[in-house]
């Protein structure tokens, strides 16, 4: 018990230590976003404010490969949009690269429009490369270090606003975070969808609401759609007057990027096997923002302390409790883990899912398997030990059943004892071979505890020519008052046909005297580590041994509490009164005559 308990400590001391090491380490981090994302993001209905215009495959047949257009396209877009100042959109993002002249003329004239728009946002690319520069005797290695930024050409620049439109993906490649700015040399850029939530917000009179970030202005943010949840509308449509103007009222109207093979596809947390265009990252980026639906990460360190505490708890609960209890706790927990993990995003905090129900699926396996194989090991042990002192049928069918226990080191119980012994043994073993004194013996010994295990009773001892038995220990027996004196009954049936037999055989006869008692008796395992006996000990068995002394020759004697128990089911002849030796007072004795 020591050792497996020792065993338990060091087990639950492993996996509070293996709880915050992962916690730290952020080694299932992978594993933990990927069920993540299948937990927390979920499609909804997008803003309808929130528009795309998409260059598509029906606008690159239209005019072309996008690499052969001159700006006098975008003009036109811009001029089509921004055509009738009641129906214009309140904020229009260009998700499209202007970085050099291209045709002087024309890229005045998409200047020019945009400069009579007003609210149009285009994009810069930031260019990154790692960096390692050094700081006293250490190395400093920055892997997110601006080396440049392509902005727009000049007369653009001059007459839009900017955001940059770089992604940022996780270690997996899934997008699931946004930044809202960066700082290159003097200046401060932000993102193309927090520029265009900060437009509209003060367009509408509106004070924006950034949302707190993490390291390098990081973010989280829950996506609203998958792709081609927002209203898609192709350029094409557009520029040819296919759209009414009023469908872009007030709206935000993103343009960018929505073909195969434009390099502008990414993977993305909301979908699974399937890329998402750039622009509707944006799109999505921005609906965040408007809604407040972004979070950022628990620290690892504040996870990790509390995850363990939690864990300490759980494997303590294992290490107390049965398997039943614990699996309902480990269900439990897991379930409580992923209902908190909810509540927690919606509130704007990321935890770790994975790490806490893969901690109490190990803990809880290796209680499982261990108390399992412990408990094989320990009804073997048992079943194999008592089938010398109880009825073999009655321990195989009692181990079957899994409900049993044995307390060891002793424990009171109510059990009826009785003890035989032969009349005359001493005599006659003086007229006979030893070995036949043997064979007479275990020829009445065999009888004796045959009649025993019929009626489910515990064989516990031989005393030279006397035996004992115990009824209702270590196990619980059903009526065992009852079956103690049926045995005695069997014994006397038994015991005529053994005189016979003996008679025959050596010219010698034996009988017996039996007394049985009931109550309460200590009963276990006494001695010490190194030799030990299985028996019960109380004023209840000296009681029935003193009975059996006091039997005659062929007699059953039982004492009044045993008479009161089963009186219904004996016919009995009163004894009265007798003084047994040890005892001060006298027991009121029956000699048992018939069983019913």
């Amino acid at each position: 018990m020591k050792k497996e308990r020792i065993r338990k400590i060091v087990v639950s001391i492993f996996a509070v230590a293996l709880t915050f090491i992962l916690s730290m380490t952020g080694s299932l981090y992978s594993f933990d976003k990927i069920f993540a994302d299948s937990w927390y993001q979920k499609a909804t209905p997008t803003n309808p404010q929130i528009k795309i215009i998409a260059i598509d495959e029906k606008t690159l047949q239209a005019y072309g490969d996008m690499k052969t257009w001159n700006r006098g396209l975008s003009a036109d877009l811009i001029d089509k949009l921004y055509e009738q100042k009641e129906y214009a959109p309140c904020v229009t993002v260009l998700d499209i690269m202007y970085i050099s002249e291209v045709d002087t003329e024309n890229d005045f004239r998409f200047a020019q429009s945009c400069k009579k728009a007003g609210n149009i946002i285009t994009a810069v690319n930031t260019v990154y490369e790692t960096k390692v520069t050094k700081q006293g005797q250490s190395l400093i290695v920055d892997e997110n270090h601006i080396e440049m930024v392509e902005y727009p050409y000049d007369a653009l620049k001059e007459v839009t606003s900017y955001g940059y439109a770089n992604t940022i993906q996780d270690k997996d490649g899934y997008i699931r975070y946004a930044t809202t700015e960066v700082s290159y040399k003097d200046e401060i850029i932000e993102s193309l969808a927090v520029k265009a939530y900060k437009m509209y917000y003060e367009n509408q009179g509106l004070t924006p609401v950034m949302p707190e970030t993490f390291e390098d202005n990081k973010f989280g943010f829950t996506y609203s759609g998958k792709s081609g949840s927002y209203e898609i509308l192709s350029m094409a449509d557009v520029l040819e007057g296919n759209i009414p103007p009023q469908a872009f009222a007030g709206s935000i109207v993103l343009v960018g990027a929505y073909a195969p093979g434009m390099q502008d596809a990414y993977n993305v947390a909301i979908q699974k096997g399937a890329q998402m265009y750039g622009v509707e990252i944006h799109a999505n980026i921005l609906e965040a923002l408007m809604e407040g639906k972004t979070n950022l990460p628990v620290s690892n360190v504040v996870f990790g302390f509390v995850a363990s505490i939690i864990i300490a708890i759980f494997a303590c609960i294992c290490f107390k409790s049965k398997i039943v209890f614990s699996s309902i706790i480990t269900v439990v927990g897991i379930i409580l883990n992923l209902i908190l993990g909810k509540v927690l995003y919606q509130n704007g905090k990321i935890i770790n899912l994975v790490i806490l129900p893969i901690i109490f699926l190990l803990t809880y396996a290796y209680f499982l398997v261990e108390g399992y194989l412990t408990e094989i090991l320990r009804r073997r042990k048992v079943v194999s030990a008592f089938k010398k002192y109880v009825a073999p049928q009655v321990v195989d069918e009692i181990s079957k059943q899994g409900d049993f226990k044995i307390v060891l080191g002793g424990e009171s119980r109510d059990v009826a004892v009785l003890f035989v012994d032969i009349r005359g043994f001493t005599p006659m073993s003086e007229s006979l071979e030893p070995e036949q004194v043997v064979e007479i013996l275990n020829e009445y010994l065999q009888l004796t505890t045959e009649s025993i295990f019929k009626n489910g009773g515990t064989l516990d001892k031989f005393i030279g020519d006397a035996t004992m038995a115990v009824f209702n220990a270590p196990f619980d027996l059903e009526d065992y008052i009852y079956k103690a004196v049926c045995t005695a009954r069997d014994i006397a049936a038994g015991s005529q046909a053994l005189e016979e037999k003996l008679m025959a055989r050596f010219g010698k006869t034996v009988s017996f005297g039996i007394g049985v008692n009931c109550g309460r008796a200590v009963v276990g395992n006494i001695g010490c580590d190194f030799r030990m006996d299985y028996t019960a000990i109380g004023d209840t068995v000296n009681t029935a041994a003193r009975l059996e002394s006091n039997a005659k020759k062929g007699q059953i004697l039982i004492s009044e509490f045993v008479y009161e128990a089963i009186k219904e089911r004996v016919e009995v002849t009163e004894i009265g009164e007798i003084p047994l030796k040890g005892k001060s007072k006298g027991v009121f004795v029956y000699q048992l005559d018939k069983v019913k």
